[in-house]
């Protein structure tokens, strides 16, 4: 049975999906401050989506429907709202600094006297050489979270720095981690091993590289001794680290009510403290927790997750576009589309409600991007010209990072591009006096809805803001769809079949139930190792041949 606001949305949406966004704003005068709102220097314009206020508030009142503000007191209350596993999604609660649990605040302490000794370089090596290099081993969340967060803060004019380079290592392969180590002194050098789990292969795979490299650039101290000078854990299986060796003084915990995805304002942020020093970490906690407030006390209609949130659903589910560009311009943001790629599909990337149903609409949209100025040299050309119709999700900052006049006038141009860009996206070349005597190869059909989120400036509070807007837009999507945003068991088959598959890679035989495909590329893998083994015998054979007379 239909929902009344959804049979009205539908009736719109007939009509907005053929109307340029150009005859929108020529029809509503004020929609530019209509379809703008605002919270501490984060400001979210929709005035270049193809809705008005009117759909916005059917959407609101879908939304009421699907009883948005009852989920919301959920969330907040602590209840289960990870239905399939039973369990709180408490990561708000990591960011509330006033009312911060005991244990949490006890974690957080921990982990503010680890950064202060390596920051006044009192954290040493077996050697006792200071240690200069810390190396985050990790993957999904336990990587892409501190990785956006590290690159965006790091050495922002006002931020504390001076403590150690931090570098990230998450592919299984060893092809980030063989390089690091090739050129880092085993003696300065500290691992942190962030895994909520502790059983995750990829990252477990490179600890154990990491520790035979530190055993054999320190020869004469004992395992137990390495591991007290230069490895540390980040997990919520601490019995896991006391088996894996790690000394309890060197663990820190989280929660298994803290999903890995979600778990950056947790001690799996460590490496981006000991970037930017914990008063900076205590403001990127602070932008989240103002965030939390907004999002649970503000009126629907001017609520920026539910606004951002209802604007995907309008997009996805009833003018059938189903792809996002996320396109920050701002250089410091490189890594923010893939933690958003993360956030978003691996949370809403869902077929199945939580009362175990197929959905009735699309999910999650295929998200994607790049830092702007590279996207206009890479893939601008298909959103301008192509066939697709993508939904366009900017990201500026008003003020540069830098003070110097050569940053503000590059911080200008980049500005000038990213808003003749959306300029373009939107209206097409409708904005150009003489587009009718362009020839049809130049011509630029625009309509491609955009939103813009404007910061005042890139600070570690704002940064929160912004992580936290984001969270709480695909919890509103995961309530509006009826499905379950806190889990990922479409992640888990996968790994399941590589360590089935491992023997196999390895030499052993073939499971017999195999399909043709999987065995022909096993075997010419053995077959292509079998002439790589050959060749480098015989080039061992030919250097004894030449060698010494």
């Amino acid at each position: 049975m239909m929902a009344p606001a959804r049979d009205a949305l539908r009736q719109r949406a007939l009509h907005f999906a053929t109307t340029p966004l150009q005859a929108l704003f020529a029809r509503e005068p004020r929609r530019a401050e209509q379809l703008r709102f605002q919270l501490d220097g984060l400001t979210l314009d929709l005035s270049k989506q193809r809705l008005d206020v009117g759909v916005l508030t059917e959407l609101v009142a879908l939304a009421g429907e699907r009883e948005l503000t009852r989920w919301v007191e959920k969330l907040f209350a602590g209840d289960p709202v990870n239905v399939s596993e039973g369990r709180a999604a408490k990561h708000w609660q990591l960011r509330d600094l006033a009312a911060r649990a005991p244990d949490v605040a006890e974690q957080l302490q921990r982990m503010e006297t680890i950064v202060e000794q390596f920051f006044q370089r009192q954290w040493c090596g077996v050697r006792g050489d200071a240690v200069e290099h810390v190396i985050n081993l990790g993957v999904g969340g336990s990587d892409l979270g501190p990785v956006m967060a590290h690159h965006a803060l790091r050495d922002l004019p006002g931020v504390r720095s001076g403590g150690v380079s931090v570098h990230f290592v998450s592919s299984m392969d060893g092809s980030q981690l063989a390089p690091l180590l090739a050129q880092l002194d085993p003696a300065r050098t500290v691992f942190v091993i962030s895994s909520k789990s502790f059983i995750t292969v990829d990252t477990l795979s490179n600890a154990r590289t990491a520790l035979a490299w530190l055993q054999q650039g320190l020869p004469g101290w004992s395992e137990g001794e390495i591991k007290q000078r230069h490895v540390f854990g980040v997990s919520a299986a601490p019995e896991r680290m006391d088996a894996w060796g790690i000394p309890a003084a060197n663990q820190l915990l989280f929660w298994d009510w803290v999903g890995g995805r979600y778990s950056v304002w947790s001690t799996i942020g460590l490496p981006i403290a000991l970037s930017v020093g914990m008063q900076a970490f205590r403001d990127f906690l602070a932008g989240g927790h103002a965030m939390d407030q907004h999002f649970r006390g503000t009126p629907l209609m001017a609520n920026l997750p539910v606004l951002l949130a209802l604007t995907s659903i309008w997009n996805i589910n009833y003018l059938d576009i189903h792809t996002r560009a996320i396109l920050p311009y701002e250089g410091r943001l490189k890594f923010w589309p893939s933690y958003l790629e993360q956030l978003e599909m691996e949370s809403n990337g869902k077929s199945v409600t939580r009362d175990g149903q197929g959905v009735a609409d699309h999910t999650c949209p295929i998200i994607w991007g790049e830092v702007g100025p590279n996207a206009q040299h890479a893939f601008y050309q298909l959103l301008h010209q192509g066939t697709h119709t993508v939904a366009c999700e900017y990201l500026l900052c008003a003020t540069p990072s830098g003070a110097s006049p050569e940053l503000q006038a590059q911080h200008d141009l980049t500005l000038a591009n990213a808003l003749a860009q959306m300029q373009l996206m939107a209206f097409g070349d409708g904005i150009l006096d003489d587009a009718d005597q362009l020839p049809p190869h130049s011509r630029y059909r625009g309509g491609q809805p955009c939103t813009t989120l404007l910061l005042d400036a890139l600070t570690p509070y704002s940064l929160g803001l912004l992580v936290a807007l984001y969270e709480h837009k695909v919890f509103v999507e995961a309530v509006m769809w009826g499905i379950n945003p806190f889990d990922q068991w479409g992640v888990e088959m996968g790994k399941q079949l590589a360590t089935r598959l491992l023997p196999a890679v390895q030499g052993a035989a073939m499971p017999a139930d195999l399909d043709g495909s999987t065995r022909a590329l096993l075997e010419q893998i053995r077959s292509l190792r079998e002439v790589s083994a050959a060749a480098d015998l015989d080039k061992g054979r030919c250097r004894r041949a030449s060698g010494p007379r």
